[in-house]
């Protein structure tokens, strides 16, 4: 027989600690993202040599990292940044993972299973499409909650 103590779980607090960590890991992402698109986007041809990549293809990963990245940060076209930023990830999995052949750790930490984890992160966004707290929600209400895109 069990004579433990009941905890009460207060719902609007648990609903609120949801909607500070998903736009917690929005923001950490978004940061992430937003630098490394940077990074592609300003040095396209040192990113080209460094990735084995047609510089034509890392100045549009650049950009998509860029761009997708302050759209989940802000929480602006949230779902749609999201698949973007996911699309960018499946691709370093794949080139890490069947291109390099490093392995999800890799050696010196060069594994994809950083690019997992922000690929997670992102499909958590894109489920969530960016919890209540986003720029699609104060501009479009609860149609941006119904939409695929938004």
């Amino acid at each position: 027989m069990w004579h433990g103590t009941l905890v009460a779980i207060n719902l609007p607090i648990m609903f609120a600690l949801n909607q500070y960590t998903i736009l917690a890991l929005r923001i950490l992402a978004g940061l992430i993202f937003v630098w490394s698109g940077f990074g592609h986007a300003r040095d396209p041809e040192g990113s080209s040599k460094d990735l084995g990549l047609p510089k034509p293809i890392v100045l549009l990963v650049g950009i998509v990292e860029l761009l997708a990245g302050l759209g989940i940060a802000g929480g602006l076209l949230t779902r749609l940044s999201a698949v973007g930023l996911m699309i960018v990830m499946l691709g370093a999995m794949h080139r890490k993972a069947f291109v390099w052949h490093s392995g999800f750790w890799g050696k010196g930490s060069q594994g994809w299973h950083y690019d997992l984890l922000l690929f997670l992160i992102a499909l958590l966004v894109f489920a969530t499409n960016g919890g209540e707290w986003t720029i699609d929600r104060l501009l479009f209400g609860s149609q941006a909650a119904s939409s695929y895109i938004l």
